[in-house]
């Protein structure tokens, strides 16, 4: 179950073999030649996911099962290659099967549809290559895939190496986003010490095994940036003042390696500089997803969640890609597809019977495990691990219209938080691996939201998007991230200067990623002027970038995720005995957490 490898494995070159038959693709990891030089370990900037809500039942009619039995439909088949992932447990249900089946809500519009299961993707873009080609030949085709699905913060990733060589067909056939089935909600996490949890700086040295530049890389990076840890790009070396990694083949083998005490020599690199050194380094953290956590935990232990899409729950949609002209081309087809999809996701979320059929249908497409286990880990758990460590593991929700719009920012006061994503996970990859992946294509061009548009404005009842709410009277419990920002004010006063205004929009961003977090904003001066006059400054600047933030976007602030502390002249970082010590003490520093 290789779900996702975005944006692991880029399509790098196209080998076209003459004949009648098609294409043979070379597919090079990740899409572009990486030479083997040292990397600089790089501070990577804070990435946050924005609002996404808790997963209540909707006020819908409950629909019919479908049938077991294959619909004969009069309409050209339809193929999507997925993997195995609980986030498209709406789509199960709506196609009733790996082909669409009679009395499902796929038959009821009219789409026959089918299902296969592949996990891996270099074969998705290859595919979605074949499809193009030939039906830019015949319209008629039955080779390639229509869509696919993968992880959106993937995606910029997965599109870089995909979209130049559909465009070579012409602009028309690129690879466009179109609509969400659902999202990761825990599943997917970086998994450690207890001691990196509960202070995030001891991971400095730590070496992860991990699916290199995939969805639960991100999570690690994320969760670096966060903290301030830097980020060793090169898997070859060991940075002790860095987060390392060890390239595993597949999110299960992330896994195994930890489970087997994977252990390697490596020289020891400073600033990006080899020191001579060769230090043997054991892997001590995974990052990886259902079922390479319930491994973990079931044949090893000794290892948390430190940071997962629970917390992080705008971070990984799962969205929905297809060749731009043929969706043009069939407009009333990728609509009615759409609609099937939301109602789908507004069955799974409202009734218990939907999900456990669910569960059955996403059995037979996957070919494995059963329908109680897939719904089991679409709930996720609580277990206690080998070692009597209580760990969570699992969890993924689905989307539904009014998801989608909120996500897309199509709701009244809501933010595109999506494009947001794309474009943080699309500069972070870009900014460690600028050989392998120099450009990605911009969210606009690879976004269409027309089609969504369309079906929400013929939908008479949209039942609402899930809402995350916090309490006033609720403090972080645990903390997850904190780091200071250089948000500098006017002299004396609480107003934002041109320069903050920048960093403000990086800030935002960065909390519209992780939506599941409380935060409380820490207010500081320097030691110039009188120390109760000081604690009100910090309190007021603070309380200026609460009100910044809610004033863009209630929706991804609403009331109770921010807080306000302040702390005056009490904290300093360094010394106010020089003017560039007093402008580092004057501060508004960010705590996340839970």
């Amino acid at each position: 179950m290789n779900r996702l490898t975005v944006p692991g494995r880029l399509l790098v070159t196209a080998l076209i073999l003459a004949g009648l038959w098609g294409l043979k693709w070379l597919i090079v990891d990740s899409g572009y030649v990486l030479k083997k030089t040292i990397a600089e370990s790089q501070t990577v900037s804070r990435i946050d996911l924005p609002d996404a809500p808790k997963n209540a039942a909707t006020a819908v009619p409950q629909m019919a099962m479908p049938s077991d039995k294959v619909a004969s439909l009069d309409a050209p088949e339809i193929r999507w290659q997925l993997w195995a992932w609980n986030a498209q447990m709406g789509l199960m249900f709506a196609n009733g099967g790996p082909k669409t089946t009679e009395g499902s809500i796929m038959a009821q519009n009219k789409i026959n549809l089918s299902l296969t299961r592949q996990d891996d993707v270099p074969q998705m873009q290859a595919s979605l290559i074949k499809f193009a080609n030939e039906y830019k030949k015949d319209p008629k085709t039955t080779e390639g895939v229509h869509f696919v699905s993968i992880m959106g913060d993937g995606a910029p990733s997965f599109l870089a190496g995909l979209n130049p060589e559909l465009e070579k067909l012409g602009p028309e056939y690129k690879a466009q986003i179109i609509y969400t089935c659902g999202k990761s909600l825990g599943e997917d996490k970086l998994m450690g010490p207890a001691a990196w949890r509960d202070n995030p700086q001891s991971a400095k040295g730590g070496l992860c095994a991990a699916y290199l530049r995939d969805g639960d890389w991100n999570i690690v990076v994320k969760w670096c940036g966060d903290n301030g840890i830097k980020v060793n790009p090169d898997e070859k070396s060991y940075d002790p003042d860095a987060m390392n990694f060890v390239a595993a083949d597949s999110y299960i083998d992330a896994a195994q390696k930890y489970i087997s005490d994977y252990a390697e020599d490596r020289p020891v690199v400073v600033n990006g500089k080899a020191t001579g050194e060769t230090r043997r380094v054991k892997v001590g953290a995974v990052a990886t997803w259902t079922p390479g956590d319930v491994m973990v935990a079931e044949k090893k232990g000794g290892l948390v969640s430190i940071v997962s899409t629970k917390e992080y729950r705008s971070q990984m949609p799962c969205v929905v890609i297809g060749i731009k002209k043929w969706m043009e081309d069939n407009r009333p087809t990728v609509e009615n597809l759409i609609d099937a999809l939301a109602k789908g996701g507004d069955q799974v979320k409202s009734y218990s019977a939907a999900l456990n059929k669910a569960g059955e249908i996403s059995a037979k497409v996957y070919n494995e495990e059963n329908g109680p286990y897939w719904v089991k880990y679409y709930n996720g758990v609580t277990e206690a691990d080998k070692q009597g460590q209580v760990v969570e593991l699992g969890g993924s929700r689905v989307h539904n219209l009014g998801d989608n719009l909120e996500l897309f920012g199509m709701g009244q006061g809501s933010t595109n938080v999506y494009k947001i994503v794309y474009t943080l996970f699309g500069d972070v990859t870009k900014q460690l691996y600028p050989k392998l992946m120099p450009t990605y294509p911009p969210a606009d061009d690879v976004i269409d939201l027309s089609y969504l548009k369309a079906v929400a404005g013929r939908t008479t009842t949209i039942a609402e998007a899930d809402k995350l709410t916090f309490n006033d009277d609720d403090a972080i419990r645990q903390k997850v991230a904190e780091k200071s920002w250089n948000i500098a004010f006017q002299s004396g006063s609480n107003k934002l200067t041109p320069a903050a205004e920048r960093e403000m929009q990086s800030l935002f961003n960065d909390l519209v990623v992780a939506s599941n977090l409380r935060v409380e904003l820490h207010g500081h001066t320097d030691n110039v002027g009188d120390p109760t006059q000081n604690r009100q400054l910090s309190e007021d600047r603070a309380f200026a970038v609460k009100q910044w933030l809610e004033a863009k976007s209630k929706s991804n602030f609403p009331d109770g995720r921010l807080s306000v502390i302040a702390h005056g002249q009490d904290n300093p970082l360094t010394s106010n005995a020089t003017p560039d010590g007093r402008a580092k003490n004057r501060r508004v520093t960010v705590v996340m957490g839970k």
